[in-house]
């Protein structure tokens, strides 16, 4: 054995040691992320296991750059790539505000896809020379590899661009489209078998068209209702095009981590859409079963009340128990530091203040927990949904703060409804309800909210931020 060979190995052991410490890293970043106590640590492990992970590759790429000098053009692109694609990242990250997390998420959930599709194509190109079944089992990895990573590529961008407004959100329902699903998957698994038996460069091809067409029929299918959970679903389905290229690429660190990202963001849409009253299958599938609505947006519902900042303020004064229920409106007009000074004065003044939560309040899960905690917002008055909603009945005033289809009593009352059996807070079982929008626009969703015209609901007009300022000068 040559010292360069010798050298080589060693280099790879370390790596794979190195790969092992990362991964645990993030396994704790997981855990750590699942309490609010706990998320900055969470956040930590997570950079440092990235961080060991990208430092061991570069490393192993030197090694292999000094024993071969065909490597040395791969590892200046490496280098080359890590740079321009960290500098992008540090400069989104930076300027980006928590309105467009869910977007940017999307739009990452689809270059993890396209490099899936990319590494798996490579694996085609260059095919390796392996025996038997091993040969079988590469050819299984490039079609799968394929066609996840392209499902995952076009599925993200269409949601990048719902959740952005750039196209509607209501769900695209076309003729017979679950037999369109059906057949694209019943089309897939066959190629797949052909493929394995006698891999062609037009079978890859086809995969590719096919997997790019279903990801964009599957979330152009969901309704903007239910596009948290599709956020979700795409982490998950970027988890496993993760996983699939480090088969191919044989990288142990990549398998494992592509797995925890798959599995948990699977878990975690299954949670959601238990606590939407949603069919997790159905979600997953582009809204499989479901057939257009007879909804009718146009009902008139009569006529809303305004309450000005002052008679709010005086509202608050004199009430004994309060619930804020915040949305994705209180993300957008920046308002969460001024309404935790609200929480402040109120309990100040004895005032029995909480937080209703939705499981999919804004448009990203944990969206408004971030928001709250970034404001420090105390953790042990942030509730869930379940926790308050038996409590709303006995609340004097509930506060929604650009919240919408998570309060709409249609859900609950309105069997025609698009969100008919999605759980919502009550919050038209409380004393009195003053709102908090812009205009009397329709939710995300696009459905009317009877909420606005109900004898105890009350509109407060305007941006939510300086409607807060004022109401803080008058307590």
């Amino acid at each position: 054995m040559t010292n360069d060979t010798s050298a080589l190995l060693s280099a790879e052991s370390l790596a794979g040691a190195a790969y092992i410490v990362a991964a645990l890293l993030f396994i704790f970043s997981l855990a750590g992320l699942s309490k609010h106590e706990t998320a900055r640590s969470g956040v930590a492990y997570g950079i440092a296991g990235m961080s060991i992970a990208l430092l061991s590759t570069a490393w192993l790429a030197l090694q292999n750059a000094f024993t071969n000098s065909q490597a040395a053009l791969g590892i200046a692109l490496l280098l080359s790539a890590v740079t321009i694609g960290g500098t992008i990242g540090i400069r989104r990250a930076r300027v980006v505000q928590m309105t467009g997390m869910p977007e940017l998420i999307a739009l990452l959930h689809s270059f993890v896809g396209l490099a899936a599709v990319l590494v798996a194509w490579n694996g085609h190109l260059e095919d390796p020379s392996l025996p038997g079944a091993l040969k079988d089992i590469h050819h299984a990895e490039v079609f799968i590899g394929v066609f996840i990573g392209a499902v995952t590529f076009t599925g993200s961008i269409i949601a990048y661009l719902k959740l952005s407004a750039r196209i509607q959100s209501k769900p695209l329902v076309l003729p017979g489209k679950n037999f369109l699903n059906l057949g694209a998957l019943s089309t897939f698994v066959g190629l797949t078998v052909w493929y394995v038996l006698d891999p062609q460069l037009w079978m890859l091809v086809t995969v590719t068209a096919v997997a790019l067409a279903l990801g964009w029929h599957l979330v152009a299918s969901i309704g903007g209702g239910d596009m948290p959970v599709v956020v979700s679903m795409l982490n998950s389905y970027s988890g496993w095009a993760a996983a699939a290229a480090g088969f191919l690429l044989n990288n142990d660190l990549l398998i494992v981590t592509g797995a925890l990202v798959g599995s948990s963001g699977a878990y975690l849409s299954y949670i959601m859409c238990k606590a939407m009253n949603r069919s997790f299958i159905s979600v997953i599938a582009g809204g499989f079963g479901i057939t257009a609505s007879a909804f009718k947006a146009d009902l008139n519902l009569g006529e809303h009340r305004e309450i000005s900042t002052e008679d709010t303020a005086e509202l608050l004064r004199n009430a004994s128990s309060v619930v804020i229920t915040p949305g994705y409106g209180m993300a957008v007009a920046q308002a969460q530091h001024h309404v935790a000074d609200l929480t402040r004065k109120l309990r100040e003044r004895d005032v029995d203040v909480r937080f209703g939560i939705h499981p999919v309040a804004g448009r990203l899960p944990g969206h408004m927990n971030v928001l709250l905690a970034e404001a420090k917002v105390p953790y042990d008055i942030v509730l869930e949904m379940d926790e308050i909603n038996d409590e709303l009945s006995e609340t004097e005033v509930v506060l929604v703060i650009g919240a919408n289809d998570t309060v709409n009593p249609a859900a609950a009352e309105d069997p025609g409804s698009p969100l008919a059996g999605m759980p919502v807070l009550r919050v038209w079982e409380a004393g009195n309800v003053v709102i908090f929008k812009r205009s009397m626009a329709s939710g995300y969703a696009g459905v009317p909210n009877p909420l606005f015209f109900r004898d105890n609901s009350q509109m407060l007009f305007g941006d939510a931020k300086e409607r807060m300022e004022e109401i803080l000068q008058r307590i």
